[in-house]
């Protein structure tokens, strides 16, 4: 799930993930968004309970901005520099600070649960009665990135997050770019992942090579991706329902 603060224009999603033995998973998320305003993007993610504040590991991706494109080389076909740095998520509240992260052009804090929102400036949350209509991100915690007006491409923000189900691979793919919860929404999304012990892919294409023969800056991955295996993607685009893509 990707939301906004306040209204956002957004495009050219993509999304990498991959599950780790230990049981957390890698997630890189990058799009083109244009905004009126300085915001929040918003990223419910599927974390045990009463997760601590440090369980969200953020991993900066500044000197690999070309993570997407190189991925992309993997599926050959015909296809249809960084932000600018920002100044530091503003907290409020009564309670404490919540931790913020430079991550490499962006400023970042993992929110534990809905409840820890109250610890957060009110230009960076949503309000309470779009979470109403959100039950199923009840239990979630949240990743949350700090984003300046205007127009952009937005370079890899990448994290890796302790799941409350291991056997599940996490894309945050439902949106709220307008403050309302919309049964369908366009998407402009590309999806990639690699294997992790799943037989069924989805719908996902697998690449024709290992992930080290066609990314070669991928010593720049910080290890979140592997190197000896093949990628697998999908494409959506399109109006579609709006949930979240699980395997």
């Amino acid at each position: 799930m990707c939301c906004f603060s306040k209204p956002a224009v957004v495009s050219n999603t993509q999304i990498f993930a991959r599950g780790r033995k230990d049981g957390r998973q890698f997630l890189v998320y990058s799009m083109r968004v244009k905004a009126k305003d300085e915001l929040a993007m918003i990223l419910p993610i599927p974390t045990p309970k009463a997760s601590a504040e440090d369980a969200v590991k953020f991993i900066s991706l500044e000197k690999y901005s070309e993570f997407f494109e190189e991925m992309k080389l993997g599926f050959p076909e015909p296809q249809t520099k960084n932000a600018s740095r920002v100044p530091g998520l503003a907290l409020g509240g009564d309670g404490h600070k919540l931790a913020v992260v430079e991550v490499g052009s962006f400023i970042a804090s993992f929110v534990p649960s809905q409840k820890d929102f109250a610890r957060v400036d009110e230009k960076f949350k949503l309000p309470g009665e779009v979470w109403d209509k959100l039950p199923q991100y009840k239990d979630s915690g949240f990743a949350v990135f700090q984003l300046k007006s205007g127009e952009k491409k937005i370079h890899p923000m990448a994290f890796d997050f302790p799941r409350a189900d291991a056997k599940r691979l996490f894309f945050p793919t439902v949106h709220i770019h307008d403050g309302e919860v919309k049964a369908k929404a366009g998407f402009d999304h590309t999806l990639y992942f690699q294997e992790f012990g799943q037989e069924s892919h989805a719908g996902f294409t697998e690449s024709a090579q290992l992930a080290k023969q066609f990314m070669p800056g991928i010593e720049k991955a910080r290890g979140i991706v592997e190197p000896n295996a093949h990628l697998y993607r999908k494409v959506m685009g399109g109006v579609l329902k709006n949930e979240d893509v699980v395997l």
